[in-house]
């Protein structure tokens, strides 16, 4: 059972137990699944200033962060007990491109040449990493949730704004894959 556990889980199981997730939550209470509302629910619980964006019930709203908790627990548990010790097959094609930028060590899960601490105080990782963390906070406060509350609970609820929330992603990721990444990954 445990080698089971170990392998990546193919889309028809995955994508049907994420999807359960939605169905669930509105059953169990009428909750609605995001990961992006949590940094205002902490914020809102540790900073008790009079800033009005932060001034609503966030206790309602605890099991939430249960659910992000778990995510962090779960993911570090199966870090520590379920790592596979086989190296990441990465696509000759794109092993083959990355090559071209200077990317070539896939030891770990992700290139040591694009996240490290080293890397990190370059310009590129500055970039990448302090710049793409404040695109992605920026996006998700503008869009009103995050990738994982639009396209999974917002789509299955059929709410509209989340189809135009995510084909804003969809196409976000298609031209920094495309079009920036490269010029990032060329300085």
């Amino acid at each position: 059972m445990l080698e089971v556990i170990k392998q990546p889980w193919p889309w028809y199981v995955a994508g049907p137990l994420i999807g359960l997730t939605v169905p669930a939550l509105l059953i169990l209470g009428n909750k609605h699944f995001g990961i992006s509302a949590n940094l205002r629910h902490i914020c809102a619980s540790c900073f008790p200033a009079k800033v009005p964006f932060f001034q609503y019930d966030y206790k309602r709203e605890v099991w939430n962060l249960f659910f992000v908790a778990g995510i962090v627990l779960g993911g570090a548990l199966a870090a520590y007990f379920l790592a596979n010790p086989a190296a990441i097959q990465v696509d000759p094609r794109l092993a083959q491109e990355l090559a071209t930028y200077g990317v070539n060590d896939f030891s770990g899960m992700v290139p040591v040449q694009l996240y490290s601490w080293d890397s990190l105080f370059t310009a590129r990782g500055l970039i990448m990493m302090v710049g793409g963390g404040f695109l992605v906070g920026f996006g998700s406060r503008y869009a009103g949730g995050c990738t994982s509350g639009h396209s999974i609970m917002g789509l299955s609820t059929l709410q509209w704004p989340s189809l135009v929330a995510t084909i804003c992603f969809m196409a976000g990721g298609f031209m920094m894959a495309n079009f920036i990444l490269p010029v990032i990954l060329n300085n």
